[in-house]
């Protein structure tokens, strides 16, 4: 094990996995990655588990130091970092690709230009386990560094960087338009007009939007008899409520586990990851699907993901070939004398 020492927590940055699973029944959110796709892409290219914990950056990045052995680190997202050598030289280090970073080097992680970032390190960061998770909850101050987001004086530890080349893949894009919800379960508390005034949109992003959900701002959705109440029960990440002032809230990764509003729709798993990538001031609108497509969207976003992870290629090592595997091919049996017809 090796450990990365944080000289600038940066913004919004915390350590993130899949979530805390299984442990809803007792008040506990799942938590995670907003993105969970970019965490895995993240974790490929720097050689990691797809499901191992990183770091997530909602505004600014870290400033991180190796500290006691070699870390291969990679950045997926709209952001951009260089790399200070211990012999202070300096290069820049783009998203979607891996670098190793020795003894001494420094990471400057900048700003997130849109969305959400994840910077991944060789073998995941090992934070302690917490409830079946390292992800950071930081309303109750479980998992990740003390239960809150990254500070300076933090100690990072990792897995020390695999034997390999380096990797760098093209961007993984998610899907625009709008976004695809399935109704329900409390449909029947909007009348046909008004759900098709939701569906339409168009809605703003409100200040009012964190990790645990985003408040959206548009036409005003009036409730039917049912009432903008119903006896508490479960939520989920992707909910859509509508309480009394008929402005939607969208819920995300660390939404609560019960609620009191009427949830009128709920995001199918394949668009989840685009909430986390949702800003103040960001417009969307919505398209209801059946359970069907909603499957068949999930598939496809599967099919998409597999693909990109095998097209991930690998880099030159800094000499320009690498020597080790062109010894290793058999090349001798490409050889000719010459006078051959």
């Amino acid at each position: 094990m090796t450990h990365l020492h944080v000289l600038d927590g940066g913004l919004g940055v915390s350590v993130q996995d899949r979530g805390r699973v299984g442990y809803r029944a007792l008040g506990v959110p799942v938590s995670g990655a907003l993105d969970p796709l970019l965490l895995a892409a993240a974790n490929a290219l720097a050689g990691a588990p797809a499901d191992a914990a990183a770091l997530e950056i909602l505004l600014h990045g870290p400033r991180l130091q190796a500290a006691d052995g070699p870390v291969r680190v990679a950045l997926a997202g709209a952001g951009a970092s260089r790399v200070l050598r211990g012999d202070g030289s300096a290069e820049p280090l783009p998203p979607w690709r891996s670098a190793t970073l020795t003894p001494g080097d420094i990471l400057a992680v900048g700003r997130v230009e849109a969305g959400v970032a994840v910077l991944a390190v060789s073998g995941g960061m090992t934070v302690p386990v917490v409830l079946g998770s390292r992800a950071t909850y930081a309303r109750a101050g479980l998992g990740g560094i003390a239960g809150r987001p990254l500070q300076a004086g933090d100690r990072l530890p990792c897995g020390a960087a695999p034997d390999g080349p380096e990797r760098v893949g093209r961007p993984w894009r998610l899907p625009a338009g709008p976004l695809r919800v399935i109704a329900g379960p409390q449909r029947e508390h909007v009348d046909e007009a008004c759900f098709a005034a939701f569906l339409a949109g168009p809605w703003t992003v409100t200040p009012a939007a964190d990790r645990m959900g985003a408040r959206l701002a548009g036409p005003r959705l009036t409730h039917s008899a049912r009432g903008a109440e119903i006896v508490t029960d479960g939520v989920t990440p992707g909910a859509i409520q509508v309480p009394a002032d008929g402005q939607p809230i969208l819920l995300r990764a660390d939404c609560q586990t019960t609620g009191g509003y009427p949830k009128i729709a709920t995001v199918i798993a394949a668009d989840l990851p685009r909430l986390g990538h949702l800003r103040p001031g960001d417009t969307l609108s919505f398209s209801a699907v059946d359970a069907a497509a909603a499957a068949r969207a999930r598939q496809e976003q599967a099919r998409l993901f597999a693909a990109w992870r095998a097209a991930l290629s690998a880099l030159p090592p800094a000499g320009g070939f690498d020597a080790t595997a062109l010894y290793a091919a058999n090349l001798v049996g490409g050889v000719l004398r010459g006078d051959e017809d």
